[in-house]
């Protein structure tokens, strides 16, 4: 009761003619999205409205801060966005305004932001939008690339350019393979996406870099078949940028050589010994973040899974922090994977895990759900060891 009476004054603020109470009830309301969540399905249908309205009624600041209480809520309610009605009434407003901005106005940076977050949440309602808008992401990516070869063989006479707009696009298409899926294929298929997006994983701005890897562990998940015959070109990059140092770099790149793994199969092998060493440093490294040690361990497992006998030799070296790193994380296909792999090891390498088996069994008592083949898989391993002992 007390929820919707709050909303309801808040939406009239939202609304107000004055500008600064504008702007302090859209940020209040953005700050309100990220606690309530899914609280706010029932409720979708009058946001919608309001937020639509002020786009009307909100000037250039402002609306600013409306791409960013649009984008929040599409990252809190999820796919409870995408149904027909919602989709009707978001979404014109918001390409009036993609259509109305020049590629180099910045004010694309903000707009582009918002629809990542609407485009992973609408899923395939928004497939009808998707072809002009990931057009203009490549566009804005190969501008970008252009310029900066300009600049790089002529600095005096040609600016550098700013490469914000070409992390935005990165990161839209990103939301649009993530969004999509399978329904992108088409379109990668019809673009020099991958060529592009192997000269921005090379970029020395680390935030180029970090959401080049994001893309390609996406296309990686959604498309492979388009990224498949470019993966000898990737693969030593990827391996380059397993750099601690880099944390957000190497968290992307790290996530997306897994991804890989997983769709490449026994053919990782030859990429085994470039990835495995770093890898290995990284989830032995002390103060190592909490994201890129599970990712870490999460890819060391997929790798073992595709190629348990040459990724099992070293597991003495890794399996304690292994364990420690995935033990408080949910159930999910990623973690299913990585403990596949990591069992699959131990059945080539025992030895390598006698001395902390007792990390291991902590780290199996952490799941509630395991799917049955999974669970049949821990009661042989752990028996095993019990029959040996």
């Amino acid at each position: 009761m007390y929820f919707q009476k709050l909303m309801t004054e808040l939406f009239k603020r939202i609304l107000d003619g004055n500008k600064r109470v504008q702007e302090a009830a859209c940020s209040a309301f953005a700050t309100l999205e990220e606690e309530a969540c899914t609280e706010l399905v029932p409720y979708l249908s009058y946001i919608l409205e309001t937020l639509v309205f002020a786009f009307s009624r909100y000037q250039h600041k402002n609306l600013l801060i409306l791409y960013d209480a649009i984008g929040t809520l599409a990252d809190s309610v999820g796919n409870h966005l995408n149904q027909e009605s919602y989709v009707q009434k978001l979404m014109p407003p918001l390409l009036e305004k993609w259509h109305s901005l020049s590629d180099d106005d910045k004010d694309l940076f903000p707009l582009l932001e918002c629809l990542s977050s609407v485009a992973t949440a609408l899923q395939s309602g928004f497939l009808p939008y998707a072809g002009p808008v990931f057009q203009r992401s490549v566009r804005l990516i190969e501008k970008n690339l252009s310029e900066s070869v300009n600049h790089s063989a002529n600095p005096e006479a040609c600016d550098p350019p700013d490469k914000d707009f070409m992390i935005v696009a990165l990161d839209l298409l990103s939301g649009l393979a993530e969004g999509l899926e399978g329904n992108i294929e088409g379109l990668v298929a019809q673009s020099r996406l991958l060529l592009l997006l192997y000269q921005c994983v090379q970029d020395l701005l680390a935030e180029v870099r970090q959401s080049s890897f994001a893309l390609l562990g996406d296309l990686t998940k959604a498309c492979f078949l388009h990224v498949k015959p470019h993966i000898a070109s990737f693969m030593p990059i990827l391996a380059e940028n397993l750099n601690p140092d880099f944390i957000s770099v190497c968290n992307n790149a790290t996530w997306a050589v897994g991804e890989i793994a997983i769709q490449l199969g026994g053919e990782m092998l030859s990429y085994i010994p470039a990835v495995i060493e770093p890898l290995i440093q990284i989830i032995n490294r002390p103060n190592t973040p909490k994201t890129l040690l599970e990712n870490t361990a999460i890819t060391i497992g997929r790798l073992g899974l595709v190629c348990p006998e040459s990724v099992a030799q070293p597991l003495q070296h890794f399996i304690r922090p292994w364990c420690t790193s995935l033990r408080n994380i949910r159930d999910n296909e990623e973690k299913d994977s990585a403990f596949r792999g990591v069992c699959a090891m131990i059945v080539v390498n025992p030895g390598g895990v006698v001395q902390d088996f007792i990390f291991f069994c902590d780290a199996v008592a952490s799941w509630i759900n395991p799917k049955p083949d999974l669970k049949e898989m821990f009661y042989k391993v752990t028996s095993g060891f019990c029959i040996r002992r």
